[in-house]
């Protein structure tokens, strides 16, 4: 099933509600806005790769030794809080958007709860250690993996109750033969994510800061059509 399928549907389901899907969506925006801000200039994570490669471009072999020394305690344990809260609010927009299609609660009931947090902690860090041990060998390997694990959450959700382990597995599953059609699917949201950049860079000369307004409706309408995209390959392996 193509996007020029899929992404009817998804507009339909945001006009059904626009001014509180648009309202959650603003809410969520803010908050990846500031998670990314945090991140991005911590103590510790900042400009570690080319400190390293200078010292390494100066003579020094390369080793972990030299790695760490760059990433203090407190650096750290900032950056792993951050990367908790990053994955936890991704998968809360992707359980917005998935309970918004189906217009009831998913798994039975809201998948709440520290057995749940930790599984989608787990699911994460399985699927940046396997995207990343993928990409060594080359690009398209490591986006391979990157395609292949993508409905791991989305499998959690409907089921909270699975382990990390069986939801990578059964996501490898349904994204086979499909990661070219969801890579063309996530293409096709490139002018939209273009446009939602130069608009946000566009506000800064009137505002000191960057204004993502545009997406408001950007993340509901990519995130509404990967939910439907989820709820299409279930249909098609039962098929």
């Amino acid at each position: 099933m193509s996007g020029s399928t899929l992404k009817p549907v998804a507009r339909m389901h945001i006009f059904k509600d626009p001014l509180k899907i648009f309202a959650v969506s603003l809410l969520f925006v803010l908050f990846f806005t500031l998670v990314s801000r945090f991140q991005a200039f911590i103590s510790g994570a900042s400009g570690l790769y080319p400190r390293y490669m200078e010292r390494v471009a100066a003579g020094e072999p390369h080793s972990l030794g030299m790695l760490f020394s760059f990433i203090s305690p407190a650096g750290a344990g900032v950056a792993a809080v951050l990367w908790f809260a990053a994955v936890v609010l991704k998968a809360a927009f992707m359980l917005y958007c998935l309970t918004r299609i189906n217009r009831k609660p998913v798994g039975g009931a809201a998948p709440v709860g520290a057995a749940f947090f930790g599984k989608l902690i787990l699911i994460a860090a399985l699927k940046t250690a396997l995207t990343a041990l993928w990409s060594l060998l080359f690009f398209f390997p490591g986006a391979a993996a990157h395609y292949r694990y993508r409905q791991a959450y989305y499998i959690l959700m409907d089921d909270p109750g699975k382990s990390a382990l069986r939801c990578i597995s059964e996501s490898k599953l349904l994204m086979a033969g499909n990661k070219l059609d969801l890579f063309l699917l996530d293409l096709s949201f490139l002018g939209w994510h273009a446009l939602s950049a130069a608009l946000s860079a566009a506000s800064l000369l009137i505002l000191p800061f960057p204004l993502p307004i545009l997406s408001v409706w950007v993340l509901p309408y990519a995130g509404f059509t990967r939910a439907l995209y989820y709820g299409h390959l279930l249909g098609k392996a039962a098929a």
